[in-house]
């Protein structure tokens, strides 16, 4: 490690543009995409704004520590899926559940109701041609003007890193499970 002096000025300039909601992509092969933007969802939450997350592979009946805490502070989580697709018993119907599904968030979307709309796991069904990616696109350039939206998974579209304005790609660099240690509660789930 290297020791380095602390700044003794400010390292940037205050940006002087209109505040505006914002797509922000967390993406890659590394851990806390998801945790990320629920950390986001939290610190809207905190400030009264109004938070919908919606998870795409996941079950409605999902009982994840995020959705037992998110049903405690009141903001709402939504499982659209049915699980890994290597779960499924029918790709087909998963592909549906990804179409209905999309349909309730573009509506949370375009409302206007929310501050920030939570798009988890959303790029699988993108890849996996459930989705068509030109209507997820037209719905992020259609949203109201304060709608902040946020869009989680691995090998996240370019034509949706294009449109975004801020990405961030999550780099592994070592993981437990590789080392045979399983999932923790609390910490993977």
């Amino acid at each position: 490690m290297q020791i380095e002096t602390p700044p003794s000025e400010k390292p940037y300039e205050k940006p002087e543009g209109e505040r505006r909601g914002l797509v922000i992509v967390n993406t890659g092969d590394g851990k806390g995409k998801s945790t990320a933007a629920f950390g986001l969802a939290l610190r809207a939450h905190g400030r009264g704004k109004a938070v919908k997350i919606y998870q795409f592979m996941k079950v409605p009946t999902a009982r994840f520590g995020e959705h037992r805490m998110f049903e405690q502070i009141g903001i709402p989580i939504e499982g659209l899926g049915d699980g890994f697709s290597w779960k499924s018993q029918d790709l087909e119907r998963s592909g549906q559940l990804a179409r209905d599904g999309w349909e309730k968030a573009k509506a949370a979307i375009l409302s206007g109701e929310f501050f920030l709309v939570v798009l988890d796991e959303i790029t699988y069904p993108l890849i996996y041609g459930w989705l068509p990616l030109e209507g997820v696109l037209e719905t992020l350039r259609a949203r109201p003007k304060h709608v902040h939206v946020v869009l989680t998974g691995r090998r996240c579209p370019p034509e949706i890193i294009e449109l975004a304005d801020t990405v961030t790609e999550m780099t592994l660099v070592k993981h437990a499970f590789k080392a045979g240690i399983p999932a923790q509660r609390g910490i993977e789930d």
